[in-house]
């Protein structure tokens, strides 16, 4: 058997394949301590647009600018859609990719390919191996298929002089042992050569199917430390290594790789949320591409019941074991956009002349706290917050904003326990929801449309599902003199929801509203700063 981590390729779904410098290199020293006979080092790409880190493209001048310890053969995937799509022809695509392996640190090269491109794969192998490349094909979403089907790829890829090994890859984490054992078996009606398998921990059976498939005569086991890969993630290198070890094998050495997890990955997991649950369960179990959980549950915006809804919609639809954002977003809207727009004209001009502030529930907040509320206390502006906030006491506040029906759900005690009004979409909300509600509410619609923001008199449009977006909006509805804003601090540059608010913010500027707004506190967003120490002048 070979043992193939592929961390840092399929762990940067997680972080855009930007390591920091010291885990890698613990990382590098652990595989070589441990003796695992490959390590797959990221991805092999042409330029793309927006920021990925250095793994995504594991360029000869990076790996020459790293230390990689003797011991394992290094490697790189690359997709056959890389290639296939490109506007060169195969051969000048891959001489654009890859150097000579004999002037490379790099001596594996694995393709991925779904099904459907098989056929047009095997000029990429030749290259490859021409090259001088050990080179590894991967069957992507095996899961499923036909029998004959399966077979019939694997035939294809018996012709192909130089391919080292074929893979056979759990893709939507959905197969059993059963199922492993069907499609290994499969292959090798056609096949005679090395195999390999590579499996997704949704139903935590990542190590049983490893097992089942060497068993089976499967040699290549792909495993990632702590199982840090897209979705719910992989084999796990410590499980495999341990139960190994348990087993009498005395070839490979675990110890550095446990140091490796407790020092470093068990913190990343916990950061980033990676392994097995019951919603990448449901998900494999209703073959939904695991980037769909992923987004649902990286997301703030959106409580425990959206997602679950979503789920639920994406499981009644055909071709979700493929990802598309454009269906991602219908089944986050398909609840939410069930019922028409409506609302009433209780905003309107309800805060001429007045300062409105809204608050958001970021750190800032905490830390101002005492002098947010003097500011308060002294100015008297009409007081906004964004959904339930944690810190500033509901003295201070004269509405709650809420938009998302979700979001009153995840809290709904809190909801209840209310003195001071709201501002939601009844629309979104079902009768017994508002119902239970002890304080009265301005019922202000919303409609979500990309690129437009917009006050309508009873309803606004907003380019994104935010609340914050929708507390601006009232302001505006209600012809505030000044919006300012505490508690907005903002992301991290290369956080989506960072993106998102630049948007937004790029958005509202760009409207007939023409709305400006001012951070009082500390904050990322291109608004104007003021100071929640200025005294009135």
């Amino acid at each position: 058997m070979k043992i193939l981590d592929c961390t840092l390729r399929d762990g940067g779904y997680y972080n855009q394949w930007d390591f920091e410098p010291e885990v890698v290199e613990s990382y590098l020293s652990a595989m070589a301590s441990a003796k695992i006979d490959y390590v797959e080092l990221g991805l092999r790409n042409f330029p793309k647009k927006g920021f990925d880190g250095p793994f995504a493209y594991t360029t000869e001048a990076f790996l020459n600018s790293i230390e990689l310890p003797e011991g394992p053969t290094y490697g790189v995937m690359v997709d056959a859609k890389t290639i296939l799509s490109s506007a060169l022809s195969i051969e000048e695509a891959v001489d654009q990719l890859f150097v000579d392996a004999a002037d490379s640190k790099v001596g594996l090269v694995r393709i991925a390919a779904h099904f459907h491109e098989v056929e047009h794969s095997g000029a990429i192998v030749a290259a490859l191996s021409g090259k001088g490349y050990i080179v590894g094909f991967n069957l992507m979403q095996a899961g499923g298929k036909p029998t004959e089907v399966i077979a019939e790829k694997a035939r294809i890829a018996s012709g192909w002089p130089g391919l080292e090994a074929l893979y056979f890859a759990d893709s939507l984490g959905n197969m059993d042992a059963e199922e492993v054992q069907r499609i290994t078996r499969a292959v090798k009606q056609e096949w005679q050569g090395t195999m390999g398998i590579h499996t997704h921990n949704n139903m935590a059976k990542a190590i049983d199917n490893s097992f089942t498939a060497l068993a089976e005569g499967v040699e290549w086991l792909d495993v990632t430390v702590t199982g840090m890969g897209r979705g719910a993630g992989n084999a796990q290198t410590e499980n495999l290594l341990a139960l190994l070890a348990k087993q009498g094998n005395t070839h490979y050495q675990p110890d550095a790789v446990y140091e490796l997890v407790v020092r470093y990955f068990e913190s990343m997991q916990r950061e980033c949320g990676w392994g097995s649950s019951l919603l990448y369960f449901l998900g494999a179990q209703n073959d939904i591409h695991p980037t769909y959980i992923q987004n649902l549950l990286s997301s703030s915006h959106y409580g425990t019941e959206e997602v679950v809804g979503a789920i639920g919609y994406l499981s009644s639809l055909e071709g979700t074991s493929s990802y598309s954002g454009e269906v991602l977003e219908a089944a986050l809207n398909i609840n939410s956009q069930a019922k028409p727009v409506s609302g009433s004209d209780k905003l309107k001009g309800l805060f001429a002349g007045r300062e409105v502030l809204i608050v958001n529930n970021g750190p800032s907040l905490a830390k101002y706290l005492r002098d947010v509320e003097t500011y308060i206390r002294e100015r008297q502006p009409v007081v906004i917050a964004v959904n339930v906030v944690s810190e500033l006491a509901e003295d201070f506040v004269d509405y709650f904003c809420v938009s998302h029906n979700t979001k009153y759900l995840s809290e709904s005690t809190t909801y209840q326990q209310l003195v001071k009004p709201l501002i939601l979409p009844a629309h979104r909300f079902g009768s017994a929801e508002l119902g239970d509600l002890k304080v009265p509410f301005v019922d202000y619609g919303i409609q979500v449309t990309s690129d437009e923001f917009s006050v309508k008199g009873n309803f606004c449009v907003v380019p994104f599902d935010l609340t914050f977006a929708y507390a601006v909006a009232a302001a505006v509805e209600g012809k505030a003199s000044l919006i300012t804003l505490v508690g907005s601090d903002g992301y991290k540059s290369t956080d989506a929801r960072q993106l998102e608010m630049l948007k937004l913010i790029s958005t509202m500027r760009r409207s007939d509203a023409g709305v400006e707004l001012k951070s009082l506190t500390p904050s990322s967003y291109p608004v104007a700063k003021g100071s929640i120490y200025a005294p009135v002048i």
